[in-house]
């Protein structure tokens, strides 16, 4: 972290960060004006409401000035930063004047406070909470330059001292005095430095930080570019090969060579298979997510019903449901991918006479969606690190199934943009559960 307590911030950040603290300043200028006042008009009050002999203070007729004076300035001041502070909420840009204006408005509560203090007594020193609080709440609420900083030390030493000599003459009570407000304005100038070193090392944090989100935006935007368009120039030369073999087997070919064309189109198919998953990360990272309220367990008996006709796996798949009808706002093309997903992970991981369960139920405002196999199950070491990104979780299938990581990645991604959350249970050698709670139509989950 830098120290700016003797120097000012970097000129290439100077312009920036004086917009930011002056707007700052102003909001709290407005909200110490609006303090100031009520509290002056609430003595007022009380001088005007009691009888004579309660509020004469010391000092009275002086005290009646000043608080007159408090009572006028300070909606004057409200006024003018009110329209600085519209200014540069509309600008951004941070002008002399606004800076006048809060050095200025600064003075007047130093001086306040000041003043108040020899009101009190006619002898600071003896009475010194006024001064000092009107410094440390100056020093700890507005943000000022080096310059203004020591603009505001001199003048109220300068002011304090002048209005001393006037009020004594005894030296040893001036030197006291001038020691008691030496001590103070040392305190108002550590304050004051400390509290702009604070917000200058704050506001460099903030830019840094919305620098790297950019950079982290615009490096995520280009990889799903790269990957979009590497994924999708290498469907070509795939579908080429995978032709070029079933044309080939269209011939009288041995043993060996019709191995090797099978060989050949499996390892087309895988790599299909990892393109289409490729393309699936790009997209749904960039593309635009729409839901429609959709009957879940019509949609879920279309995906089973499909399955079995197609016949591309060798178990049993069973729907049942304990809700119906049950409305969810889904995507139905991308929970389609869900559930294909899901189902053929747990083939991929089950003995061919396991049956697959898709279940529906409901719980509490929650649609529940769960595909349960009873095959060979996750190992609990991996289950953490499951819906991972090219997981070190993958594994093949009991039938040699390749993973590329990305399936599950895929199935959480696409889940939680439908503002539903998704949960393992697994034991080893029983089989797995991947259960899904999606709020339900009309409700906020």
């Amino acid at each position: 972290m830098s120290d700016h307590f003797l120097k000012t911030i970097a000129k290439k950040s100077r312009a920036d960060f004086r917009c930011y603290y002056t707007l700052q300043n102003l909001k709290a200028v407005k909200t110490l004006c609006i303090i100031f006042w009520g509290l002056n008009l609430s003595l007022r009050l009380l001088l005007s409401l009691f009888p004579k002999n309660i509020t004469r203070i010391h000092n009275f007729p002086e005290f009646n000035l000043t608080n007159w004076i408090f009572v006028v300035v300070a909606p004057i001041f409200y006024v003018a930063t009110y329209f600085l502070y519209k200014e540069i909420k509309k600008t951004h840009k941070a002008t002399f004047i606004m800076s006048v204006n809060v050095v200025a408005f600064a003075f007047f509560i130093i001086v306040s406070g000041m003043i108040s203090s020899f009101l009190a007594t006619y002898i600071p020193s003896d009475n010194p909470i006024t001064f000092m609080i009107a410094l440390t709440v100056i020093g700890a609420v507005c943000v000022f330059e080096y310059s203004e900083t020591w603009l505001l030390t001199l003048l109220s030493g300068i002011i304090f001292t002048f209005v001393l000599l006037k009020l004594s003459s005894d030296p040893t009570e001036i030197l006291y005095n001038e020691l008691i407000a030496a001590i103070l304005l040392t305190g108002f100038f550590f304050i004051s430095r400390y509290n702009y070193s604070y917000r200058a090392n704050h506001f460099l944090q903030l830019v840094e930080i919305s620098q790297k989100n950019i950079e982290i935006e615009k490096a995520s935007n280009f990889k799903n570019e790269v990957l979009g368009m590497v994924a999708h120039d290498l469907r070509n030369p795939i579908g080429a090969v995978e032709t070029i073999a079933m044309l080939m087997e269209l011939d009288d070919v041995d043993e060996n060579t019709q191995e090797n064309l099978t060989m050949i189109k499996a390892s087309c198919v895988k790599a299909r298979s990892i393109i289409n998953d490729l393309l699936e990360v790009a997209r749904n990272e960039n593309a635009s997510f729409e839901t429609q309220k959709t009957e879940v367990n019509m949609l879920l008996k279309s995906i089973v019903n499909t399955w079995r006709v197609a016949k591309k796996l060798p178990n049993n798949i069973i729907f049942k449901s304990e809700q119906d009808p049950a409305y969810v706002f889904l995507n139905t093309e991308k929970f389609h991918r869900v559930i294909d997903n899901l189902v053929s992970n747990a083939s991929k991981f089950s003995k061919e006479t396991d049956p697959i369960e898709v279940l529906l139920s409901k719980e509490d405002n929650r649609i529940v969606i769960e595909v349960k196999d009873y095959g060979m199950g996750i190992p609990a070491n991996m289950l953490p690190r499951i819906f991972d990104r090219f997981s070190a979780a993958g594994r093949a299938g009991i039938r040699g199934e390749q993973s590329t990581g990305l399936g599950l990645s895929i199935v959480h991604q696409i889940v939680e943009k439908h503002k539903g959350r998704i949960e393992v249970e697994s034991e080893v050698g029983k089989g797995s559960v991947f259960r899904m709670y999606l709020p339900e139509a009309d409700e906020v989950f």
